[in-house]
């Protein structure tokens, strides 16, 4: 095993196994250490907003896998996206937020991109990324967004194939894109359900985060 310590936190454990069928799949060697705190995206909701609390707390969060030997912290959950970067910003080792890889590989096919969630304020911080991307690369975007309704309720009442369905039909509408991503950790098990359409490539933030971090810090 990779003597690289990768810091993995989540807000939720729907989470978690979508992360560990990717490093599974392209990166076995990794060791990835693993925190949970589901008050994040609970207290998140209540809020209805970043507050000042959230805030530290994802920092301490950090700084606990720093202090615990991680090389670079992934942060799976993705309506956290200013405070990771807060927290960023006072680390001396990387912080990646969920979708920042899968950002950079979307523009890379194409100025066309679409965002698929079931979590509406994930569509409002993955538009701000895409968009600041774009920016500093000189790319003119066409972001178009797209909520799941009722994917995330079937998820969380444990059924992932209806989930995986609905994330799928939300697709069918985004034929015509260069890139198609499926924003949360949570919907990266819905891509084998999107059928394949010419010149339209389908990301998810796990597959993505794990190639960045393997070409970051493997040997």
């Amino acid at each position: 095993m990779s003597a690289e310590r990768i810091g993995v936190i989540h807000a939720t454990r729907l989470s978690i196994e979508p992360i560990e069928v990717s490093f599974k799949r392209l990166w076995p060697e990794a060791n990835r250490a693993h925190l949970l705190d589901e008050t994040l995206l609970q207290d998140r909701r209540a809020a209805g907003k970043l507050t000042p609390a959230l805030y530290g707390r994802i920092a301490m969060l950090a700084n606990h896998s720093a202090d615990a030997g991680a090389r670079c912290v992934l942060f799976s959950c993705s309506a956290f996206g200013a405070a990771i970067e807060a927290a960023r910003a006072q680390m001396a080792i990387p912080v990646l937020k969920p979708y920042e890889a899968m950002v950079e590989a979307a523009l890379d096919a194409g100025p066309r991109v679409v965002a698929l969630s079931t979590f509406g304020p994930t569509l409002d911080e993955l538009g701000e990324e895409v968009r600041a991307v774009a920016a500093r690369r000189g790319i003119k975007v066409a972001l178009r967004t797209q909520v799941a309704e009722g994917a995330l309720s079937k998820l969380e009442a444990g059924d992932a194939e209806a989930h995986d369905r609905l994330v799928a039909k939300a697709a069918e509408a985004f034929p015509d894109c260069d890139a198609l991503m499926l924003a949360q950790y949570s919907t990266a098990s819905a891509a084998r359900l999107i059928p394949e359409a010419k010149g339209r490539r389908v990301l998810t933030s796990p597959d993505t985060a794990v190639a960045w971090l393997k070409r970051t810090l493997a040997p």
